[in-house]
């Protein structure tokens, strides 16, 4: 079975490299190994698995990690699961999405 890849080439990750103290909350916290340690530094070692849920930003306590929560259809999985209705997210533009997500009715 090959790799699974959420979205090539658009994950909005990123990792302000200087700002990492190496205490590895990041790639404890991701649910699909996107970060590593290498030489006491946190390194994005699978950008294409990300799934922009936000566990890494929201953990990292020098703010080096940063992804636009909900980007992709990541939150709209989670949101079924707990049975909020988001069945046009994965269609939606960024305004109307945000217009949705004021209202409650998605991502």
């Amino acid at each position: 079975m090959s790799k699974l890849v959420y979205l090539k080439d658009v994950v909005t990750l990123q990792l302000n490299s200087e700002s990492c103290s190496g205490c590895a909350m990041c790639a404890t916290v991701c649910p699909r190994g996107v970060f590593e340690i290498s030489h006491r530094k946190a390194k994005v070692a699978d950008r294409d698995a990300c799934i922009e849920c936000g566990a890494c930003a929201q953990n990292c306590p020098e703010g080096a990690v940063s992804v636009r929560v909900g980007v992709g259809c990541a939150s709209a999985v989670i949101n079924s699961m707990l049975g909020i209705n988001n069945s046009g997210c994965c269609s939606m533009d960024q305004y109307e999405n945000d217009k949705a997500a004021a209202k409650g009715t998605g991502c």
